[in-house]
Formats: C-alpha cells, sequence, structure tokens
C-alpha cells in the first residue's frame, strides 16, 4: 500500500519559518520533500507502511515543537 501525505506548517513570519526549515532540513535527507514559501513550510511524506508515515509525522511535529521553542528563547 502506498501512503502520501502532505503537511503544511505556517509561521508567524517568513523568517522564523526560513529558520525552521533550515533546522529541520539537516534531518530529512531524502527521506520527505520539503519546501519553503513565504512563510510555510510544506512537507510530503511518501511511504509503503502507515507505520512509518505515521512515525515521520510524529517526529517531524517533535522536531518543529523543539525548534519553536528554541526559536523563543533568543
Amino acid at each position: 500500500m502506498k501512503v502520501k501525505s502532505k503537511i503544511e506548517l505556517k509561521f508567524k513570519t517568513p523568517e522564523l519559518a526560513k529558520i525552521t526549515y533550515e533546522t529541520l532540513e539537516v534531518d530529512n535527507g531524502d527521506f520527505l520533500d520539503s519546501e519553503l514559501k513565504d512563510d510555510t513550510i510544506t512537507y510530503e511524506i511518501n511511504s509503503d507502511s502507515l507505520t512509518t508515515t505515521l512515525a515521520t509525522i510524529d517526529d517531524l511535529i517533535e522536531c518543529e515543537i523543539l525548534s519553536e521553542k528554541i526559536i523563543s528563547m533568543k
């Protein structure tokens, strides 16, 4: 079974989106596709397993939350 998912993260400013995009891009490698446009990051996940897709989404969201907390400490 093929599982396709799309996640969009919208930020208050394009600068915050860029910082988060660059921070998370290091971990993504070739595992998922990402695009930064203005204040929005779009992730596309293509997998053969629902379990893998859900785990990837969970990891992505956790990393974004951590990135957000670090940015807010500045």
